[in-house]
């Protein structure tokens, strides 16, 4: 399966606790993190809910 890589550039601090919890849920622990994951719809639409605060990098 493909695996897409993403990275956290916003710190989940003031944010609200769903947000919060989706960053969580994904794997971060720290800003500039990068993290592999299978490339799902579920994945995907966790980064959808979250996407000011990470990006996808090449």
């Amino acid at each position: 399966m493909e695996t897409i890589k993403i990275k956290l550039i916003k710190s989940p601090i003031g944010r609200t606790s769903k947000h919060k919890k989706t960053v969580k849920a994904l794997g971060f622990s720290k800003v500039g993190q990068v993290l592999e994951k299978q490339d799902t719809p579920q994945v995907r639409g966790m980064i959808n809910a979250i996407d000011y605060m990470v990006e996808i990098v090449d």
